[in-house]
């Protein structure tokens, strides 16, 4: 259990809470559209995600709503969502665009109170419990912040400098963990350039190019479906995001008469979405699982080429293109990937020393990405931790 951070006020007493209405009244700047003038409209994400651009049009694209001026400092909730986190502070980018009527905007009065003091506040559970009481309604996507609920709710208003010395402080820790994920991002991008040199660039020798058919050969389905069985689905993500443990439904759910069977080590694709990088090897939690007949499943010969190697290939950007080239159809979103043009299609493969070493590296590197993934969620959890205990207490301090 985390404590909280208790601030002195000069006194000791304290801390107030004011209504937002008296601190940062709702403001609504009506914007009057021209129709040949351009106006960029935003939106605030849920989650406490931020400000975004939803489109930038003329104003003969509003005729069917009311428009009204954000400038930077001002707190924008979402009307509908601001029980779900959805609210944030205007930056310089989002000054001058607009906002529909859903959009309540908030100026803060900055000789009581720093906005991004507000901002942060509302990221507490202290500060989503309210925006949630505040949201009348029954129904979760039917939860509305009306305008006069959003002034009566109370936000602690310490002192000006205690104000600003708490948002110092979270900034530094935003920074610092920025400066973390950027610094994971970069070793996991470099052990990526150093895994997929070992097949695109020579080491001394050079990769011989052969065909998938002597690589991989094709299974084909073999279980049949029964309609009060449960089957267990794996699923390849697209980008180069590698198989996953999917759905699980029960053989009436679906239309196929069979499935196909995977096993740790098999690569496997959808033949809808391999142009766009969904393809892998099985990992061992996808062991057993099955797929449906789109799903092309291939034994791999690990005397010519490791599973490693092939799935380190086709999780390669550069690759995609060509595997959209060789993919049947006219409609980007329709192209198929047919068993017969991928076992025709050629790759360098290194020799099984090179494909070893590869393996050895590969092995390591995925030790290193499950560190990082620890180091990632303990860096993600340190801000709101510090948030929650900053603001946990009814009394702020100040030294």
């Amino acid at each position: 259990m985390t404590l909280p951070i208790r601030i002195e006020l000069g006194e000791g007493g304290p801390t107030p809470y004011l209504p937002l209405a008296e601190i940062a009244p709702l403001v609504r700047r009506v914007v009057a559209a021209d129709p040949e003038v351009t106006y960029t409209e935003l939106g605030v994400r849920s989650f406490n995600k931020g400000i975004f651009h939803r489109r930038t049009v003329k104003g003969a694209e509003f005729t069917w709503q009311e428009l009204y001026l954000v400038q930077k400092s001002d707190l924008v909730f979402s009307n509908i969502m601001a029980w779900e986190g959805a609210v944030a502070l205007a930056g310089a980018d989002d000054h001058g665009c607009v906002g529909n009527h859903r959009m309540l905007t908030c100026a803060c009065d900055e000789r009581l109170i720093n906005p991004a003091f507000l901002a942060h506040y509302f990221k507490t559970p202290e500060g989503m419990n309210k925006l949630v009481g505040a949201s009348s309604g029954t129904v979760a996507r039917n939860r509305t912040l009306t305008a006069a609920a959003l002034g009566k709710m109370t936000v602690p208003v310490p002192p000006l400098a205690v104000q600003s010395r708490i948002v110092r402080h979270l900034e530094l820790l935003a920074e610092k963990t920025q400066e973390i994920e950027t610094h994971l991002d970069a070793v996991e991008r470099d052990a990526q350039r150093l895994i997929r040199s070992y097949i695109f660039a020579s080491h001394g020798e050079r990769s011989a190019k052969r065909r998938l058919s002597e690589l991989v050969s094709q299974r084909q389905p073999d279980v049949a479906v029964d309609g009060t069985a449960q089957y267990r689905f794996a699923g390849v993500y697209s980008f180069g995001r590698g198989v996953f443990p999917s759905a699980v439904k029960m053989g009436s759910e679906f239309a196929y008469e069979r499935l196909s069977t995977v096993r740790a080590g098999d690569f496997i694709y959808p033949k809808l979405m391999a142009w766009e990088g969904a393809l892998g090897v099985v990992p061992a939690e996808c062991d057993g699982m099955v797929v449906s007949p789109e799903f092309p499943v291939f034994t791999v010969n690990t005397e010519a080429v490791l599973p490693e190697v092939l799935d380190i290939y086709f999780r390669t950007p550069d690759v995609w293109p060509t595997l959209a080239e060789i993919s049947g159809g006219t409609n980007a979103r329709r192209r198929r990937l047919q068993p017969s043009a991928f076992l025709s299609y050629e790759m360098p493969v290194p020799s099984m020393a090179k494909q070893l070493e590869l393996r050895a590296i590969y092995q390591r590197t995925q030790l290193l990405k499950a560190k990082h993934t620890a180091i990632r969620q303990a860096n993600a959890a340190l801000l709101p931790a510090t948030l929650e205990r900053v603001f946990a207490a009814t009394e702020v301090a100040h030294a």
